[in-house]
């Protein structure tokens, strides 16, 4: 937790000095659907899954879904 909030999206791809373009093509994603995920829209499991797997293979983390906040996960 940080400040009593997870990090967001825009906290990760900050940090890591992508823009919204980069994190796209590294998660092999739309940048549309990038910008869609970063402002709280609902996005499928397969595309957390992909923004995820990005930060963690750029960190050496090992995060999941439910650790970034505002990602609205539809089923």
């Amino acid at each position: 937790m940080f400040g009593g909030h997870m990090p967001t999206i825009k906290y990760y791809r900050r940090i890591l000095g992508w823009s919204q373009y980069d994190l796209a093509r590294l998660a092999r994603l739309n940048p549309n659907t990038v910008r869609k995920a970063e402002n709280g829209k609902p996005i499928s499991g397969q595309t957390a899954i992909a923004i995820v797997d990005a930060f963690n293979e750029a960190l050496g983390e090992h995060m999941l879904v439910r650790d970034i906040e505002g990602l609205n996960v539809t089923v």
